[in-house]
């Protein structure tokens, strides 16, 4: 038999300042906390997938000319975009256009910690 992938089983973002960034993920987006999770990181509650925040990986350097994140496309799912996207504004997020259409429902793309650029889309 050969081994194959199924897909994404986990998603982290390297971050420098990891109680600032999972504040944001919390405050902003509402995500809660897991009950446990590892030395210098912080795992939401997420599914069908688990996502966090943590500390970078030795040898990852976050304070160079490129932006964290370049290539990597993270879309996360709402319930309501339209109303995230409201309320992101109002607390000042950097959001990066009007929600859109998309074949995913509707969309958006903000900054998030770190300079991180994600899509939010649903509802």
């Amino acid at each position: 038999m050969t081994a194959t992938v199924e897909g994404p089983d986990f998603v982290a973002l390297q971050v420098t300042d990891v109680p600032a960034a999972a504040a944001f993920f919390e405050e902003h987006l509402g995500l809660r906390r897991a009950p446990v999770s590892p030395p210098h990181a912080v795992v939401f509650a997420t599914a069908p997938i688990p996502f966090a925040v943590r500390e970078p990986l030795p040898g990852t350097d976050l304070t160079g000319d490129r932006a964290p994140g370049l290539g990597v496309v993270l879309w996360l799912r709402t319930d309501d975009a339209v109303e995230l996207h409201a309320r992101l504004v109002e607390a000042g997020v950097e959001v990066a256009g009007p929600v859109q259409d998309s074949p995913f429902g509707p969309k958006f793309t903000f900054t998030g910690p770190e300079g991180y650029q994600l899509t939010v889309h649903g509802g």
